[in-house]
Formats: structure tokens, C-alpha cells, sequence
């Protein structure tokens, strides 16, 4: 690194080419360079991701799936170092586990997005995850909480994260309206994120999506070629 180039480093400005997301990474270590969504409607939620791993210009893995399940109707969805998010998961998921045993109850989705909360908040300058818990309780009905980086946890209709999430802000605050149906919000969720991956070179490969009500958790996925919306 040239002499101009350190005095740059020091002031934040030099990049050496890589992206904020994955500038701090430990050597070795892979982003989820990630466009990710939840939006709660009436009985439910609906999240979605994509699916590329990055790691700087290189996919490391096309078809990777980045929402995960932490309890009967409660997943989250994962952006960040991708052993993070999955280290977290696992925490989460033995800790809502062993609740339901010890109370004889099921978990909430605020219990679970609050677990996620303090792990990520207490370990914050080790971690690089950005993560949305969604789901149905028997309390709450659908909701969806965001975690970004740093452990803030926020409440909200609807979420979205990631690298890719900076492209749709616009056409989430646009298309998004109180009372979505379940459809309507499928659709929106699928739509937002095929825009932010035809603008994202971190975001790719195919739609995943899951719809998680009382009754069911619908997983499904739209392949590449048939994205709503591509470049």
C-alpha cells in the first residue's frame, strides 16, 4: 500500500476495491452479499432472499438458501458472514427449543427476534450479521422484526436487508400498502428482490420464499429464467 494510499486508509477512504459489506471479513471468511425481505400480511408473513454467496467478485455458491427455520412457524432470513449468521441460527434455534420444552408453550416471534437481538448486540464487534426474523404466534399473529448490523431491533410491517436491499428501498416504500393480502405480498416480495438482484452484482441465482401461516409453512422457489422482472 502506497504511502497516499495509507494516509486514504486512515481518513476511510481507500477501498482496496471491496465493499463495505465485505471489507471487514477475517481472511477466509465468506459475505452473503444478499438481498433479503419479510412482509407481514393479515394470518401471516412471507420472507424471501436470493441465493448467490459472494465472496468480493467470486460466487462461491449460486444456489445457497438463506432463510432458515427457528422454531415451528418462526424463520429468519440471513445477510453477512455466512458462518455468523449460520453460528446464530443454531444458538437461536437450541435456545427457542429448550423455551418451549421448559414452558410448554411455543415461542414468540418477539422472543425469538430478541434472543437474536442480544447475541448479535453482545458480540457486535466479532459478528457481521444482519438478520429479520419473521413468523406467526399464537400472540401476534404475523409479525417481522429487523436486526441489522450492530443488534438493533426494530419492529416493522416490512423489512429488507442486505447489499441489495439499497436498489429497492423506493419500490418497497412505493408498492407496500397497509392490508396486503397474502398474494399481494408474495408478489411484492418477489418482485422487489428480482429488481435488487438485477441491479446487485452480490445478488443472484434464483428467488426463495416462504410463507409461513397457523397452518403451514409454503416454501417455494422461482428459478432464474423465470424472475418477475431481470435485466
Amino acid at each position: 500500500m502506497s504511502h497516499v494510499q495509507q494516509q486514504l486508509a486512515m481518513m476511510g477512504e481507500y477501498h482496496d476495491g471491496k465493499s463495505a459489506e465485505s471489507r471487514h471479513l477475517r481472511p477466509g471468511e465468506i459475505s452473503t452479499g444478499t438481498t433479503i425481505m419479510a412482509i407481514a400480511f393479515e394470518g401471516g408473513v412471507v420472507l424471501g432472499a436470493d441465493s448467490r454467496v459472494s465472496t468480493g467478485s467470486y460466487v462461491a455458491n449460486r444456489t445457497s438458501d438463506k432463510i432458515s427455520q427457528l422454531h415451528d412457524h418462526i424463520w429468519c432470513c440471513r445477510s453477512g458472514s455466512a458462518a455468523d449468521t449460520q453460528a446464530l441460527t443454531d444458538y437461536v434455534r437450541h435456545y427457542l427449543s429448550q423455551l418451549a420444552v421448559e414452558t410448554g408453550r411455543v415461542p414468540t416471534v418477539k422472543t425469538a427476534a430478541h434472543v437474536m437481538r442480544r447475541l448479535c448486540y453482545e458480540n457486535k464487534d466479532n459478528l457481521m450479521a444482519g438478520v429479520i426474523v419473521g413468523g406467526w404466534d399464537p400472540v401476534a399473529g404475523g409479525s417481522v422484526f429487523n436486526i441489522p448490523l450492530g443488534g438493533t431491533c426494530i419492529e416493522m410491517p416490512f423489512a429488507i436487508g442486505g447489499s441489495g436491499s439499497t436498489y429497492i428501498y423506493g419500490l418497497a416504500d412505493s408498492e407496500w400498502k397497509e392490508g396486503m393480502g397474502r398474494e399481494e405480498a408474495v408478489a411484492l416480495v418477489k418482485t422487489a428482490i428480482s429488481h435488487a438482484m438485477a441491479r446487485d452484482g452480490s445478488s443472484g441465482g434464483i428467488i426463495r420464499t416462504v410463507t409461513v401461516t397457523e397452518t403451514e409453512n409454503e416454501r417455494e422457489y422461482i428459478p432464474g429464467d423465470k424472475l418477475p422482472y431481470g435485466p
